[in-house]
């Protein structure tokens, strides 16, 4: 499933001495399958952007299409587009409300006219997929671990079999085990449902690693969308941003200033020791 972003301005109070425009001719195409970054500085319109994905936001010009359609003509099912494009948002795990985990995941799916056991059926799935294992189906969701919470409330949303998952800031608060254990979770997740992610992160280390395309925003406007590799080669950009790279490419970019023979393009660990033992040899 397709979205296209095209020519996409979004003002917050318009119209009054409020008024501040927060997306400027915002234009991008997120394809079927796709692993994407959308980092950015507090402030650049991350947010901003992907809560029209699913329309939570209506632009104020421009257009979003789903699998070509605009979401914004007047017969366009909302309910339908928000089972496709789930939106998972910061510490989503303050959304939970339900007496237990399995009432809690089974009400977004409880809200798409399905029988009772296709979404009971769907709870079970998205808790499985999460790594929650039976015994805390029946717990209070409030009686369960920060990282617990946080998988739970994620498969609420893969409860309703979206074919696009966006994340903002979902390790945010999380020490580093639990980040890396969420982070791979998604990956495994995209492996096995091949449904779109969209990933809002700070974290230049995660997105080299995980993410297949990064999109840069700056000041309501995307300024770079490539390749994680070709995106963090413009380094001295994304430091005007107050963004930087990842740590181990600034490493092997001062280990080139102070005189080492080292390609400076590495983004990963694995790839900044294989450039360095190639360049010993």
């Amino acid at each position: 499933m397709s979205i296209i972003v095209n020519h996409l301005y979004y003002r917050y109070n318009p119209g009054t001495a409020m008024e501040q425009e927060a997306l400027k001719d915002i234009n991008l195409i997120i394809n079927d399958g796709e692993f994407i970054g959308l980092i950015g500085h507090t402030g650049s319109g991350k947010s901003t952007l992907v809560q029209h994905l699913n329309g939570i936001l209506k632009a104020s010009e421009g257009w979003v299409l789903v699998d070509g359609e605009s979401i914004y003509d007047k017969d366009y099912d909302m309910k339908k587009l928000r089972s496709r494009v789930g939106l998972v948002f910061q510490y989503p795990e303050h959304q939970l409300f339900e007496k237990d985990v399995f009432t809690d995941v089974c009400f977004g799916p409880g809200n798409l006219d399905l029988d009772k056991k296709e979404v009971q059926l769907r709870a079970y799935e998205a808790l499985k997929l999460v790594g929650i294992e039976d015994e805390y189906f029946y717990q209070s969701p409030f009686d369960l671990s920060g990282g617990q919470k946080r998988r739970v409330a994620i498969a609420g949303v893969l409860a309703m079999k979206p074919k696009v998952l966006i994340l903002d800031e979902p390790t945010a608060g999380l020490d580093p085990l639990g980040r890396r254990e969420l982070l791979d979770m998604l990956k495994k997740i995209k492996e096995e449902t091949g449904c779109t992610i969209v990933l809002v992160s700070h974290s230049m280390e995660d997105m080299a690693e995980y993410a297949e395309r990064i999109v840069v925003m700056n000041e309501g406007r995307i300024v770079f969308d490539d390749t994680p590799a070709k995106v963090f080669s413009h380094y001295n950009e994304l430091k005007e941003m107050g963004l930087g790279v990842p740590a181990i490419t600034e490493t092997m970019i001062k280990l080139k200033a102070a005189g080492f023979d080292v390609p400076v393009t590495a983004i990963t660990v694995k790839e900044a020791v294989n450039d360095f033992l190639s360049s010993l040899m």
